[in-house]
């Protein structure tokens, strides 16, 4: 038996070069088995700087990084004024509770697109880099619920266009279901 849970894509990014943050595009190209269409961390392989350089023969379960908008209003109440993209993300989205969504969970994208979900974004030094004392405020201190609060990580198991707008769909399947581990 599954269980949907209804949201949108607010906006969609992707950067041919390794930088923290990605521009804001109209739409962008999910590939399957490759991740976003021109993006620095798609790949078979993974292309994640600091895990490549050690072992550059893992596959990737970084093609997507999505995060939610609702992120940005918790960081705004903190004094950090935050929007989509900034933060390295691919896909923001509205109305899914992304970081406490079961691994394996898919995410229907647009029209065809379905990204599988396989961990949750580790926050690094570079976010502190970006906005100075950013990463305590992603990094959880309750003892339920996940350890970071900055987006998830998934491969594309569906291609397809992506653009704001576009319905954004969890497909959660019933019975035992594992957190999402930290990538």
């Amino acid at each position: 038996m599954r269980q949907t849970v209804e949201g949108a894509v607010v906006a969609v990014a992707a950067d041919r070069g390794h930088r923290f943050s990605k521009p804001v595009h109209d739409h962008i190209t999910l590939v399957k088995g490759h991740g976003v269409d021109g993006d620095a961390h798609a790949g078979e392989y993974v292309r994640h700087r600091y895990l490549a350089r050690r072992q550059p023969r893992l596959p990737n379960l970084r093609q997507v990084h999505l995060i939610t908008s609702e992120l940005f209003a918790t960081v705004r109440e903190a004094g950090y004024d935050i929007g989509p993209g900034q933060l390295g993300e691919n896909i923001t989205t509205v109305g899914l509770d992304l970081e406490n969504m079961p691994l394996g969970t898919c995410i229907e994208l647009g029209p065809t697109a379905v990204v599988e979900l396989t961990g949750l974004r580790t926050p690094c030094v570079l976010i502190d880099r970006f906005r100075t004392g950013l990463k305590r405020q992603v990094v959880s201190s309750a003892k339920a619920g996940p350890a970071f609060r900055c987006g998830v990580l998934g491969v594309v198991q569906a291609g397809g266009l992506v653009a704001a707008g576009d319905r954004a769909r969890a497909i959660l399947t019933k019975g035992f279901q594992k957190r999402l581990p930290s990538l």
